[in-house]
């Protein structure tokens, strides 16, 4: 089951787990109601090579997801490795949805809780999918294990293009924010 919870404001290396003090919980509908990131859980085998492949292609069937590949990230399988950890840790959002399912490995996905701009981090481990919403102020890190393995899914074509923050102006910004019903500069 995956676990969420406010991020403190330390600027202490990334990859720790940055729970305030006291520990603030996000629970999984709290999540959703205030975030639009949806959960799912798939089973995985321990070795990450297999996972429900029934269960994955019903939500692939219902959400529309028609491209799947696989992402590797660790110092040794990730070619500019330092870089892209970087790149992946810049405060941004996407045009279309961001779909993982954690098959090996853990990392976390940081999300802006829109009506306060509070980091919410989401921990991933084998067997969670994360949907991120278009619009969704977002960035991604490893944890100290500094490995994860990931299945990464798509609508038509992949596309991966960041829009670094601010991005307040683009229509899915706008649009995300409607649907999470915040004013616009509230």
């Amino acid at each position: 089951m995956v676990s969420a919870w406010y991020m403190d404001k330390s600027d202490a290396d990334q990859r720790e787990d940055h729970r305030c003090n006291p520990d603030r919980p996000v629970r999984l509908e709290e999540l959703e109601k205030k975030t639009g990131v949806l959960y799912f859980t798939i089973p995985v085998s321990e070795d990450g090579s297999s996972y429900d492949e029934e269960k994955l292609n019903k939500i692939r069937k219902d959400r529309g997801y028609s491209y799947q590949d696989e992402v590797d990230i660790a110092r040794d399988t990730l070619p500019n490795y330092e870089e892209k950890l970087k790149h992946f840790f810049t405060e941004h959002i996407h045009s279309d949805e961001e779909i993982r399912l954690c098959v090996k490995g853990s990392g976390y996905f940081d999300v802006r809780e829109p009506n306060t701009d509070d980091w919410i981090r989401i921990q991933l481990v084998p067997g969670d999918m994360i949907i991120l919403p278009a619009g969704i102020y977002h960035r991604f890190t490893l944890d100290n294990k500094n490995y994860i393995k990931a299945l990464r899914f798509f609508v038509g074509e992949p596309v991966w293009t960041p829009i670094n923050r601010p991005a307040d102006e683009h229509p899915a910004r706008v649009d995300y924010l409607k649907n999470r019903n915040v004013k616009v500069g509230a």
